[in-house]
């Protein structure tokens, strides 16, 4: 036969709920919609607000970076001016070398002594 384990204990519950009361419904959705809502459009307008404020704090960064870049091309636009003046300087020097051993062979030569 039919014993008591047989019986699913969910039988009969359906029959036991009352019938939904579809506008009830409808008012407890608006008032927990109403409940969380302001909250959620402030956290949403506070996030767009986050949002907005580190794209203007990359953007800044961007030209901190950029400007710091500058300053690297500038020293080594320098470091190459003051190679530039070196190796100048050096010729200079070769140059008057040059003009002076000139000179001496020149007046070698006047005095009569060939090279």
């Amino acid at each position: 036969g039919v014993g008591p384990s047989d019986v699913s204990p969910d039988e009969g519950v359906v029959e036991d709920l009352p019938l939904i009361d579809e506008k009830a419904v409808e008012q407890l959705t608006e008032g927990l919609i109403s409940h969380y809502l302001p909250d959620l459009q402030r956290s949403k307008s506070a996030l767009q607000e986050l949002r907005q404020n580190q794209v203007v704090l990359l953007e800044t960064l961007e030209q901190e970076i950029s400007k710091f870049k500058e300053c690297n091309s500038i020293l080594d636009i320098n470091v190459l001016f003051s190679e530039a003046k070196h190796y100048h300087n050096k010729l200079v020097n070769i140059r008057n070398e040059m003009m002076m051993l000139h000179e001496k062979t020149s007046k070698l030569k006047v005095s009569g002594i060939n090279i």
